[in-house]
């Protein structure tokens, strides 16, 4: 990549997705793989006054990829260092870094009122502007407007989705691409989304993921969807081919890793299909077994675990009251 794409995407992150500025204290986590776009996106910190020190994190982040068990809590060292923080910048591997937003570190360090976000893997060439950050964002509030207050939404796709969901006095998660201090992790430029802690008790349907389909060592979208019958908030069955054995083997025996946490679609025309990122695309939506109580407003379930299923060319409507957010993969409001 020519160094001053690179230079120019790295400002973006800095300037207008994390606003740091003169005297902020950042924290740029990395690593091996994504060492050049870290030291970049420290010399505009620099550049702009602030103070980076950059932590690889190599280790942990191999270890976590090879293992989803391996934990994800970061070393004290780090976590001290997060908390401390104005702004915590992760450039690491996009799946470990979408895990990592789970950790109580990440919590805390939202709680300590700082800015915190993972960047997403082609620093150099997005090519994008800053409007297209605003169109994404202003998608993310009409939808979580139109979602305040109701109770229950119904998701289909050709491949197979036919699930409810309740979001009853569960407030709307917004990770869209500029942070806020305190707001929830999430991945920047690319990826907006709208997110709950769905209802622990009440998601009910089958789910197909033909996206997708994180925590289980995937390059891309799965090969053969995932079935998931779900049953009183709770995936009692998961069926499929191989890596569907793959999913089964990864939660079995951890405590709580069959409740729904999650629920939520994508707000960006803008992130790319076939990575962790098309969480994050308009016509998707996904869940995630595990934990929703470190990241998701009201969310009750702690898990070691938080992995997410993603459903393409998704219909999604409110059931309150017939309104339409997706149809047939296409925004409806």
């Amino acid at each position: 990549m020519a160094r001053v794409e690179l230079l120019n995407d790295a400002a973006l992150v800095v300037d207008v997705c994390m606003s740091v500025e003169p005297d902020d204290v950042v924290t740029i986590i990395c690593d091996d793989e994504n060492r050049e776009q870290a030291e970049a996106v420290a010399q505009v910190v620099v550049e702009r006054g602030g103070w980076p020190v950059v932590m690889n994190n190599e280790q942990q982040v191999r270890r976590g990829r090879a293992d989803v068990r391996f934990p994800m809590a970061p070393p004290r060292n780090l976590h001290q260092a997060m908390v401390a923080s104005d702004e915590v910048i992760i450039i690491t591997n996009l799946e470990w870094a979408n895990r990592f937003a789970h950790v109580n570190a990440v919590k805390e360090t939202c709680g300590a009122n700082a800015k915190i976000a993972s960047v997403e893997p082609g620093m150099g060439s997005w090519g994008l502007t800053e409007d297209d950050l605003h169109m994404a964002i202003a998608r993310a509030k009409h939808a979580m407007a139109v979602l305040e207050g109701k109770k229950h939404v119904h998701v289909t796709t050709p491949a197979g989705c036919d699930f409810h969901v309740s979001i009853e006095g569960r407030p709307s998660l917004e990770v869209t691409p500029i942070k806020h201090r305190g707001q929830m992790m999430g991945p920047v430029p690319l990826w907006a989304e709208v997110a709950f802690a769905a209802v622990e008790d009440y998601t009910y349907g089958t789910a197909v993921v033909d996206g997708v389909m994180l925590g289980i060592g995937l390059e891309g979208q799965v090969k053969e969807p995932i079935t998931w019958t779900m049953e009183g908030g709770k995936t009692v069955r998961i069926e499929g081919g191989d890596e569907a054995e793959r999913l089964r083997a990864a939660i079995d025996g951890v405590e709580n890793a069959t409740v729904l946490g999650e629920f939520a679609f994508g707000v960006s025309d803008k992130a790319p299909f076939g990575t962790p990122s098309e969480k994050g695309r308009v016509g998707t939506v996904h869940m995630a077994l595990g934990d929703n109580h470190n990241a998701y407003p009201g969310g009750q379930n702690v898990c070691s675990l938080h992995l997410d299923g993603v459903f393409l060319n998704a219909t999604m409507q409110i059931e309150d009251d017939g309104t339409y957010i997706l149809k047939d993969g296409a925004w409806a409001l």
